[in-house]
């Protein structure tokens, strides 16, 4: 096998969960240009037609159906209907997540078993789902998304947090227990991504300044930049092909930087090094 080739997933059935839109709809479109067959689900019918609309206008031929990553009853039913109609199912990324941004003191006990339960259980019961198929076909690919929050606190995530430095040991044990049947489990952690959702936070204030939030990301990373969206689609590619087959247990983190870096006085960031990036945020918004 060539080099070239050892980044290839011709033919294996990828599962995005919450592959809608967003990252999880990177995912996809990233290990389907290296040869994957994509199935997704989100958690209702309108979600699925939108993401079936996108793939659609990319031109691409996905499976999608609607399914609740909380439910065992459903996570079961899916992976059952794609194994008979697509095919045992190859690569699985842990998309689909939640996150409430609500103090401590203030979160409900219904608020955060919500996150809890899609934010880890979720991931837990779609990797056992996927697990007795690799193990009777000799490998797989299992991808969580982690994020810096299994590594730091903030003020007002406490359940995301728990759920992501959950997950991220959840990973070492997926991959303690089944590495002996070829299965590797990593994750990818992002930094903070440029996205059209994050786009407020990084618009010029009323007075000409720039946003509390985008000076306080860029003095935190050396990078001084928030990621791409496409930043995330290469080391996708890699967790799920075969160039990866000896990395198992591992969180890698795709965020400028910013985990390794103490920061500097957001006094002293130049505000003119970013006129460019603003103007391509207003396409973005635009769009």
């Amino acid at each position: 096998m060539g080099m070239m080739e050892k980044f290839r997933v011709d033919g294996k059935v990828a599962w995005i969960t919450g592959a809608s839109y967003g990252l999880g709809l990177a995912y996809a479109t990233a290990l389907a240009e290296m040869g994957a067959k994509i199935v997704f689900n989100d958690i209702n019918q309108d979600l699925v037609d939108r993401g079936l609309n996108e793939y659609k206008k990319l031109g691409l031929e996905v499976y999608g159906a609607v399914c609740d990553v909380t439910s065992e009853e459903q996570v079961n039913a899916f992976v059952k209907d794609v194994e008979e109609k697509i095919g045992t199912i190859d690569i699985l990324i842990n998309n689909a997540g939640i996150i409430k941004r609500i103090p401590m003191i203030e979160m409900t006990a219904a608020q955060w078993n919500q996150v809890i339960n899609v934010d880890l259980t979720g991931p837990f019961l779609c990797s056992k789902a996927v697990l007795p198929g690799m193990i009777k076909k000799g490998s797989g690919k299992i991808i969580n998304a982690c994020s810096m929050m299994s590594e730091l606190g903030r003020e007002t995530v406490s359940a995301y947090a728990a759920a992501k430095g959950g997950l991220k040991m959840l990973t070492k044990n997926i991959c303690s227990e089944y590495g002996q049947y070829n299965i590797q489990c990593n994750a990818i952690g992002p930094g903070y991504i440029a996205t059209p959702q994050t786009a407020p936070l990084r618009a010029k204030q009323a007075d000409g300044s720039m946003h509390p939030f985008d000076r306080f990301i860029r003095s935190k990373t050396p990078a001084q930049r928030w990621g791409k969206t496409e930043d995330l689609m290469g080391l996708a590619v890699f967790l799920s092909s075969p160039a990866s087959d000896f990395i198992n247990g591992q969180v890698i983190y795709i965020d400028g930087g910013i985990l390794a870096y103490l920061g500097q006085d957001p006094s002293q960031l130049d505000e003119s090094k970013f006129k460019e990036e603003e103007e391509q945020d207003i396409k973005v918004i635009d769009e």
